[in-house]
């Protein structure tokens, strides 16, 4: 016997069971859905905020070349503090012809710096300690020494006295302070070496 429009058999709707599990899957699908959008939104927010961070308060820099050994050596990766105040002996990052330079802090605004042939370096004439240091030298010494750094100025130099070009060259001069990136604080790489800088 044929149906007509309007008839069916009690066989053509699903029962109870089937109604249950199909509504059970669609909702899962919907939290699922819903979960995954809120996590790749905090996902997204979470690498907003890190880039924010990492170029505005604390620039995450790779170490190139060897001015800096025994201190920092090449391929090594640091974090820096935007913003912090300078010590003598502080290791700081900052802009020169396009690059980032890492040196140490040696001198402030205004004091007189001098080193000897043998490498001794002296502020206001009172030599400095310098326990960070495996070797010392003259090096690329260009500027007429004793040299008063001059104002708004910061005269830097590399730990690897011997092949550092910085502040003892006129190539590089001293550094004012709106070249300097910030502080060098942390040492992120190699694992081994993770912690905070001597």
């Amino acid at each position: 016997m044929m149906k007509n429009k309007r008839e069916y058999d009690i066989q053509d709707f699903p029962d109870i069971a089937e109604l249950e599990t199909e509504i059970h899957r669609i909702k899962y699908k919907n939290q699922y859905a819903k979960v995954l959008r809120s996590t790749i939104y905090a996902l997204i927010t979470v690498a907003a905020v890190a880039v924010l961070v990492a170029t505005l308060l604390l620039p995450v820099l790779q170490i190139y070349g060897n001015s800096m050994t025994p201190t920092l050596n090449e391929g090594e990766i640091v974090v820096s503090v935007k913003g912090a105040s300078f010590e003598r002996g502080d290791v700081v990052a900052f802009y020169y012809n396009n690059k980032i330079l890492v040196k140490r802090l040696i001198a402030m605004p205004g004091e007189w710096v001098d080193v000897d042939s043998d490498g001794n370096v002296s502020i206001n004439g009172k030599k400095m300690d310098e326990p960070y240091l495996t070797e010392k030298a003259l090096g690329d010494t260009t500027i007429k020494l004793p040299y008063q750094v001059p104002e708004n100025r910061y005269f830097v130099m590399g730990d690897h006295r011997a092949t550092s070009v910085d502040s003892r060259s006129t190539a590089v001069g001293c550094v004012a302070e709106e070249q300097i990136v910030g502080k060098i604080v942390f040492r992120i790489w190699p694992l081994p070496s993770f912690g905070a800088l001597d």
